[in-house]
């Protein structure tokens, strides 16, 4: 069963000067229009002594109305947070929330006025499709290209997040993997569920599928398995939590760009949010955010 949201999920206006413009126009039209309530009943009642309680009241009733027209025209209504989810966990996300996904959607979102946070499905990747798929979330953090056709409530944020490397880590010699025909002569584990791997991967001595990265940097330090295949920058955090060396085998088996995706009830910050990312690309954050929860476990 899905999970639930406390906060409910609001319609967005195509940009931040639309939303000024339309909540402008409701006035104007509503101020204009304010006869249209009145009933010959309540015109008569104008000439009476009650008629300032009733011009009182009237008054109350159309701020009441317009406040709530403003508020369906808002991005996201005040207490509300953007939330992403990911299946990634450190260096991209972590319990403090300064992973880099952490930091850097936080930043792309308070460009726009936005609160956000990034939540994680760590061993139900599927579960958080799902949710953003389904409305639960309000999208994915970071995910491959191409997810809009499976699921086709979620819409791609143009901008990529980032680039990632799809590598073989092994205890053993060193060798090229140019090909995934390298991979043919070992015994190799990866996780079941990455598609990647599952396409790509020919049938050699021996696959070995496993569920989580502790189970599969486990048969590389016992050395059950010859090659354990992963994601860079997270496999190299959990080699040096488990305490044992490794070699990372270059270049990467796959190197592919990966990108936010946004519920289509949030269809009109898609634009918004890829220009927020590319600003931050051209200002150095994007660099700056790298530099520390990254590039540190590249030395």
């Amino acid at each position: 069963m899905l999970g639930q949201r406390t906060h409910q999920l609001v319609n967005v206006p195509k940009t931040a000067e639309t939303a000024s413009r339309d909540r402008i126009k409701l006035a104007a039209l509503l101020s204009k229009n304010w006869n249209f309530m009145k009933t010959p009943h309540a015109a008569r009642a104008e000439h009476t002594p009650h008629s300032a309680a009733f011009g009182l009241f009237s008054n109350m009733l159309m701020w009441v109305m317009l406040i709530t027209l403003m508020l369906a025209y808002s991005p996201v209504r005040a207490g509300e947070k953007m939330v992403l989810s990911s299946g990634v966990l450190a260096p991209y996300t972590t319990p403090t929330r300064n992973g880099f996904l952490d930091q850097l959607i936080v930043a792309v979102f308070r460009d726009l006025g936005i609160e956000a946070e990034v939540i994680i499905y760590p061993t139900a990747t599927e579960r958080g499709m799902l949710n953003a798929n389904e409305g639960v979330d309000d999208g994915l953090a970071m995910r491959v290209a191409g997810l809009e056709k499976q699921y086709p409530n979620l819409i791609r944020v143009p901008e990529d997040v980032a680039v990632n490397d799809f590598v073989a880590y092994t205890t053993g010699e060193r060798f090229s993997t140019d090909s995934w025909d390298s991979l043919i002569p070992y015994s190799v584990t990866y996780i079941i569920g990455w598609k990647v791997f599952e396409q790509y991967v020919p049938k050699g001595r021996e696959i070995t599928l496993v569920r989580d990265a502790d189970q599969l940097f486990g048969l590389l330090k016992t050395k059950r398995a010859d090659i354990a295949l992963y994601e860079r920058w997270q496999g190299l955090v959990k080699v040096r939590d488990m305490g044992f060396k490794v070699q990372v085998l270059e270049p990467p088996l796959v190197r592919t760009k990966m990108f936010m995706y946004l519920h289509k009830k949030h269809a009109a910050l898609v634009p918004q949010v890829a220009q927020s990312l590319a600003k931050m690309k051209q200002d150095g954050r994007y660099q700056q955010i790298f530099d520390k929860t990254l590039k540190p476990y590249a030395d």
